[in-house]
């Protein structure tokens, strides 16, 4: 991967733009190649969602890393510095602020933290995913909201003829929309009893009163059959909670689909942000009851005191590869609101350290803190503990990494799995020592609640 404090910029190989007609949706021209191999959308919501400056898609990568069995999380981001000097370095023309120059997509599951720090691996893992899953991309279709300008990006090292082919692809008029041919064929229905969720939060404050930690983030898993192809599904959930960080990533048998608010880490010319969310209360149809809960959420001396907590365990994860005394919080208990729940979120900044780049910063802070507890080690041991089954994706990571050391990166909450005929999806929040269990049972609910009434609208009666 090439260091921009080492390397001369201004001699890298050019990538080359085709412009095409501004689309503030980017699912028209995805969906010409949603089916295809490696086909993955990091998708900013808009026009309804208005945070997100860009979306970025791709397809028909050149090659797709996973980890070996065993293979460690070192060994595994060495191999995609790798595969990313094998790209080779780029640049973009003069004047073009574009996110992405070529380089990898992907995932990480929550599990490859298991491959990061040593830790149990009690949890069934009943679904089968990666634990991580790249491909290696030379070219984008990237649309910048701000500039209102669509354009193709292709790596310098991308062949002329595939070039060629994709400009003729996403050129050539859009034909009408695929006929939506996904389903549910039951309603979703939870893993855990009531009384097995209030059983683990007791346990949980039972951990934090003998001062094993503060806070631990649980979460129970919503499953429904389902028959069809995935992509329609996530524009259905796309439309009903359009979100700044959503993300549609295919799979051999299914496909990631995340509607997720929530910004991980992202790299910029070696400045670091992470923006962490704890707080949430529901939304109301009723704009009086709507702004009392926000007023609430924002006055709550309880969800402060969360929210704080995951500010200072995340400085220190950041503070493990940037540089000392570069570490900021210039946005604290923020009010941020969507379609079904208000949240508090706080920006927490840094420099990276002289020889570290964005994998270090990876492997230094994930999983994120906002969804583990703090300390993190001792919460994802007890996660481990008290959840019957693996996380997979969800409080995972959709990312890209560009051949610039370029960075950005969600939470995966607010995320489903459709893999074998079945839709997962998980709600979680933090519990501390005066937390409710049902006023928890509820919010793990709300917070998913938009999205699986919007798929089980699709139910065939």
């Amino acid at each position: 991967m090439s260091n921009p404090e080492t390397d001369d910029s201004r001699s890298w190989p050019e990538c080359r733009i085709q412009a095409l007609p501004y689309q503030e949706d980017p699912g028209r021209r995805f969906a010409r190649i949603a089916g295809e191999n490696g086909a993955v959308l990091l998708d900013s919501g808009r026009p309804i969602a208005r945070r997100g400056r860009f979306d970025l898609f791709s397809a028909w990568p050149q090659i797709i890393l996973e980890p070996a069995p065993g293979e460690s999380g070192s060994s595994f981001f060495q191999r995609l510095r790798q595969a990313l000097d094998q790209l080779g370095p780029a640049r973009l023309p003069d004047g073009l602020d574009l996110p992405f120059a070529g380089g990898l997509i992907g995932l990480l599951g929550y599990e490859f933290g298991q491959r990061l720090e040593t830790l149990p691996n009690r949890a069934v893992r009943d679904l089968d995913t990666p634990p991580a899953r790249f491909g290696l991309y030379a070219w984008a279709l990237i649309s910048d909201h701000q500039r209102r300008t669509s354009q193709l990006l292709f790596h310098p090292g991308l062949p002329d003829t595939e070039r060629d082919r994709l400009i003729g692809l996403f050129s050539a008029p859009a034909g009408a929309d695929p006929q939506d041919d996904f389903h549910l064929l039951a309603p979703f229905a939870s893993d855990l009893t009531t009384d097995t969720y209030r059983q683990a939060i007791e346990r949980i404050q039972a951990y934090i009163q003998a001062g094993d930690c503060y806070q631990v983030n649980y979460a129970q898993r919503f499953r429904a059959p389902c028959q069809g192809a995935p992509w329609p599904a996530y524009r259905q959930l796309r439309q009903a909670c359009p979100t700044p960080f959503a993300g549609y990533l295919a799979l051999e048998r299914g496909a990631v689909l995340s509607l997720s608010p929530e910004r991980f880490v992202q790299v910029q010319q070696r400045q670091v942000e992470t923006r962490p969310i704890k707080g949430t209360r529901p939304r109301h149809a009723d704009p009086a009851i709507d702004a009392a809960l926000a007023e609430e959420l924002r006055s709550s001396a309880k969800d402060r005191a969360e929210n704080l907590m995951i500010v200072d365990l995340l400085r220190n994860d950041l503070g493990r590869s940037c540089q000392t005394g570069s570490i900021r919080v210039p946005e604290l208990f923020a009010l941020e609101s969507y379609p079904n729940v208000h949240h508090l979120v706080s920006s927490i900044t840094g420099t990276l350290a002289q020889g570290k780049d964005a994998l270090d910063l990876l492997a230094s802070s994930f999983p994120g803190g906002s969804i583990t507890g703090a300390p993190k080690i001792r919460a994802m041991q007890i996660i481990d503990e008290l959840e019957p089954t693996g996380r997979s994706i969800y409080c995972g990571s959709l990312l890209y990494l560009d051949v610039r050391g370029t960075l950005d990166s969600s939470i995966a909450i607010r995320t489903l799995l459709i893999q074998d005929g079945q839709v997962s999806c998980w709600g979680g929040g933090g519990i501390v020592m005066d937390s409710d269990w049902q006023a928890e049972y509820q919010e793990t609910i709300t917070k998913v609640h938009v999205l699986l009434q919007a798929l089980e609208r699709t139910q065939q009666r």
